[in-house]
């Protein structure tokens, strides 16, 4: 009898029975049917309740979830355990989450309340007055009004509420500013009042330095009230740069005593049952910075006649769960930290030292436990079996990917010399197999340079550089891939809970939005087809090494999903896999933990593993934790990164650079600076006087009177006028774009010809635009202009 899964009945006594139907192995019930059944229903409903209902087996319930997909696109809700609900309309005042930025670089948002990894209705956030008029940012929680639009909602913040990340909404962080009459301190997030502070309550803080406080709650009138809890250091102090980030997204920094002692009590593994893998020759390659090394690898060809050019690799994963216990004080911290988070200055790690760079590192020579699994694949790559092992492993070396490189290239080094035959060149041999397979998958091959900020000794910034991509890095990308799938994969075989790591296609809203802009560059997304990422990667492909190749690569990324985690497997879309898991990172991420633990307890491994009351109705909202924890570093790293680059171009105010345009709204122009990857913002006010229309459907701004145009992805020539460490920010307007020149703007330019012909560009070629012969905006009967026109007034 199949076990059924904890929670599998949550929704039983809300569901109306349905007459008996015959099984439907490859037929679906309508939409109106599923709404219907929904409707009947006022409960949560997920997949499986309506391929019960129905009757759908195994072989159709792929295509009910995709067909539920396109019915959420289509307007219907469907929560992280996958419930459907009717089509509703949301309420004109709601608490809105800032989640992300469109094609053009505007805000998006969701409700607070709204939960799961799939998207909820487009919510559009555009300027406000008053307090609302103040910059708000991804991670934001705002009071928001909603109007409906053409697609979703456009909110005006009416008052902003903090940072979802924030875990007491009371505490914040600022510059202090001492003076006689009243000390105050500016906070570090944009937009937000200055705060006030009694001389009872400073802890002696000085002028420049950054302090934590504690707000004063119940005060309606006057400015805000605060008293310094905490003294961080002077802000100009390079350390400061990242505590920003960490202490304004919440990131736990110091581990409690009770997590620290267990850490610090652990006891070097003995061989016990574990297999012994210590005369292979397994090592690890990395940064030449790392210290939590995760995973070993080795490669040999194998050696079965029926495999010829087939290979045998293992991939060797830190034990984690054999030290992190469930329920223990490490896991109950580990969970709420949910990942490690990466500054270009330091770590905050899931586990403490003792662990992620102490006993559960791989480090070079010494016994470490390992949970690792064995692949044989064919020449193609294909895989023929694998099994996972608990064993014990001694590295052969600690390598990193420029050795690793250099080594195959010609060039060893000592270390490297005495591997190349036995060990690096298998596991090349190895990788080129795997890249066969991952080329004929399919997979979404974006080019998206990686820079990289790298600080001096006085924590200053030295250099920005673009990181430099290596077979190396490739080739432990691929084993690791294919270590995960077989997580994944064995999992589900068994039956067992599993964390996928989840990847949903893009939505329908997106994908038109990416369609039209694709248009106006003369590419074709193809309608009607079946949507694989191989259709990206054709116009990807089409787009390599020409101008256009940066931002289509950009704007494709931002049709994108979220990657989320989840007990309900929907596939990984960009990685072209019908089930993925992690597996390989439990040093620095929590789900590979439970996978861990998941595979201990199903393969019958030993201790550690998942606890039987431990399953996929708590799955789910661990899934959404640690994913929610994952966003939050992502936010934070981002937003020191940015603190950097400000502070780094802070000295060179005044200087011009070259830039892309990398975002287009009705505000103003976002530009990425070339070589730096610095965004800014030019602000509309400074585009000269005239009106601006933002053409949504082209993502361009375009001068009523002149048809000055500025598009994504135009290349500009910039000066930085502002550069503020603190929040990060940057200000930028045109070089050459004087407010003499702005004056003249009232003229048509030479070459742009009467209304109705095609616009000038900022050099004053024609550029064509939607409307009659390349002129304005189209209009609707009434001579208004449609949505996707709108007309933006400048400030003066």
């Amino acid at each position: 009898m199949k076990k059924k899964r904890p929670g599998a009945d949550r929704a039983a006594g809300a569901i109306v029975k349905r007459s008996a139907r015959p099984e439907r192995p490859g037929g679906l019930p309508s939409k109106a049917e599923i709404t219907e059944y929904m409707n009947e229903n006022p409960g949560r409903v997920g997949a499986r309740e309506i391929a019960r209902a129905f009757n759908i087996t195994a072989g159709g319930r792929v295509e009910l979830k995709r067909l539920l997909h396109e019915m959420r696109d289509e307007g219907l809700n469907q929560n992280a355990a996958r419930a459907i609900g009717g089509v509703r309309s949301l309420p004109k005042v709601l608490v809105l989450e800032i989640t992300g930025r469109d094609i053009d670089g505007e805000l998006l948002a969701q409700p607070f309340e709204w939960r799961g990894a799939t998207p909820a209705p487009r919510i559009l956030i555009v300027p406000g007055e008053g307090e609302g008029a103040k910059a708000a940012g991804i991670g934001d929680k705002v009071l928001a009004r909603l109007t409906p639009a053409d697609e979703g909602y456009e909110a005006r913040v009416i008052r902003h509420l903090g940072r979802m990340a924030e875990p007491d909404a009371k505490r914040v962080l600022g510059v202090f500013q001492a003076d006689p009459a009243q000390a105050r301190a500016r906070p570090v997030e944009k937009g937000r009042d200055e705060i006030m502070i009694s001389r009872d309550h400073t802890m002696g803080a000085q002028t420049g330095e950054l302090v934590q406080l504690e707000m004063e709650t119940g005060r309606r009138y006057g400015p805000p009230l605060g008293k310094v809890v905490a003294r961080l250091g002077l802000v100009n102090e390079a350390r400061s740069v990242s505590l920003i980030a960490i202490y304004q997204h919440g990131i736990p920094v110091e581990f409690p005593p009770a997590a620290i002692a267990e850490a610090e009590a652990a006891k070097a593994p003995h061989i016990g049952r574990a297999t012994d893998l210590r005369d292979l020759p397994l090592v690890t390659i990395d940064p030449p910075d790392a210290r939590d090394h995760d995973d070993a690898v080795w490669a040999a060809a194998d050696n079965d006649p029926k495999n010829p050019g087939g290979w045998v690799v293992i991939v060797a994963i830190a034990d984690v769960a054999h030290f992190v216990r469930p329920g223990s004080a490490l896991d109950r911290e580990a969970l709420r930290r949910g990942n490690s988070s990466y500054f270009p200055d330091r770590v905050v790690p899931m586990l403490p030292e003792a662990l992620s760079a102490g006993l559960c590192s791989l480090v070079h020579d010494e016994d470490r436990a390992v949970l690792a699994v064995r692949m044989r694949v064919d020449g193609n790559g294909k895989k023929l079996g694998h099994e996972f092992i608990r064993g014990l492993m001694n590295s052969r070396a600690s390598l990193t990917y420029a050795q690793a490189q250099a080594a195959m290239d010609g060039a060893p080094d000592a270390i490297s010399a005495r591997l190349l035959d036995a060990v690096i060149r298998p596991l090349y041999g190895a990788y080129a197999a795997l890249a066969r397979a991952r080329d004929a998958r399919q997979p979404l091959a974006l080019e998206m340079p990686e820079r990289r900020i790298e600080l001096g000794e006085d924590g200053q910034v030295k250099s920005i550089r673009i990181a430099e991509r290596l077979d190396a890095h490739r080739l432990i990308e691929e084993f690791m891939i294919a270590a995960n799938v077989c997580a994944a994969e064995t999992l589900e075989q068994k039956q067992a809970p599993c964390m996928y790591r989840i990847h949903a296609e893009p939505a329908l809203a997106k994908l038109e939005n990416l369609r039209d802009f694709l248009k106006s560059l003369d590419y074709t997304l193809a309608r009607g087809q079946v949507l694989k990422p191989e259709l990206f990667n054709r116009i990807l492909e089409k787009a390599r090494g020409t101008e256009h190749a940066p931002v289509i690569n950009e704007v494709i990324l931002r049709a994108q999903s979220q990657a989320a985690y989840s007990p309900e497997n929907i596939g990984h879309f960009g990685l072209s896999l019908p089930r993925y898991a992690h597996f390989t990172s439990p040093i620095r991420r929590y789900a590979d933990v439970l996978v861990h633990r998941a595979l201990i307890r199903a393969c019958n491994l030993g201790d550690g593993g998942l606890p039987e009351k431990q399953g996929y109705a708590e799955f789910i909202s661990i899934g959404e934790e640690i994913s929610a924890h994952e966003r939050r570093s992502m936010a934070a790293e981002r937003d020191s990164s940015d603190r950097y680059l400000a502070a780094w171009l802070a000295d060179q105010i005044g200087a011009e650079f070259d830039g892309t345009i990398s975002g287009v709204t009705r505000f103003g122009l976002f530009v990425r600076l070339r070589d730096s990857g610095a965004d800014g913002l030019i602000p509309i006010r400074n585009l000269g006087t005239e009106y601006f229309s933002h053409v949504e459907a082209q993502h361009a701004l375009v001068g009523d009177r002149t048809g000055l145009t500025f598009r994504l992805g135009d290349a500009v020539r910039v000066r930085l006028m502002e550069a503020a460490p603190v929040s990060g920010g940057l200000r930028f307007e045109l070089a050459g774009y004087d407010a003499a020149e702005a004056k003249t703007l009232r003229r048509r330019p030479e070459g742009a010809g009467p209304r109705g012909k095609k616009p000038a560009t900022r050099s004053g070629a024609p550029r064509k635009l939607p409307g009659p012969a390349g002129g304005p905006p189209p209009k609707t009967a009434k001579g208004k202009k449609t949505r996707k026109a709108k007309r933006v007034r400048k400030k003066k």
